[in-house]
């Protein structure tokens, strides 16, 4: 599959317009393996080394689709595990939002942070995702893009979240969408994906 044929599977899927030409204008071999860069537009995660995979495009359309992105520049997005930036420049593109990266591989962080060095919102920080990153918060968006052990993990971050937020997580093979509205939590759930585990 090539760019142009992965783009025209993504419209099919009926994704909004603002999701569509992100992927057309983020370049997917920019943040995979030079081994892999041939393949950067199958639909299909792609090993980016230390254990780590760039989920395959439609997950990601998929999770940026629930989080409900906007353009505004107000706003503050959190993506915990972060990878090798691949969905960080996504969200950047719909959004122009401040953007917060989360990693705990250090080489990973690092070379992202190359990557994206062009980004000026965006921030990406080596460490554990586990406890969110309270010193920023609150959120007006959360992707946790890997996957956390139990539903509850994610949960406990919706004390991160602006009211009105979502969390998008990946728990086990779920996707997960929370929203905080008036202080109250609603949880929908959206079976059959895969992710790499959340480290600690």
């Amino acid at each position: 599959m090539n760019k142009e044929q992965l783009i025209q599977y993504l419209k099919k899927q009926s994704f909004p317009e603002q999701i569509i030409k992100a992927f057309e204008k983020i370049k997917r071999e920019d943040f995979v393996p030079e081994n892999y860069k041939e393949h950067a537009y199958e639909d299909a995660p792609i090993p980016v080394g230390y254990g780590a995979t760039t989920s395959q495009p439609y997950t990601i359309a998929f999770m940026l689709n629930l989080l409900e992105l906007k353009k505004d520049k107000n706003q503050k997005i959190l993506e915990i595990g972060s990878g090798s930036g691949y969905v960080l420049a996504l969200l950047e593109e719909i959004t122009k939002a401040k953007i917060y990266g989360v990693e705990i591989i250090k080489e990973l962080a690092e070379s992202s942070q190359e990557i994206l060095k062009k980004y000026k919102n965006i921030t990406i920080i080596n460490k554990s995702g586990k406890n969110g990153l309270p010193e920023n918060a609150p959120y007006d968006r959360i992707l946790i893009s890997a996957a956390c052990q139990d539903l509850e993990t994610a949960r406990k971050l919706t004390s991160q979240l602006k009211d009105n937020g979502i969390i998008v997580a990946s728990v086990k093979y779920s996707v997960f969408k929370i929203k905080k509205q008036n202080g109250k939590i609603t949880t929908q759930e959206f079976p059959g994906f895969a992710f790499v585990p959340l480290q600690d």
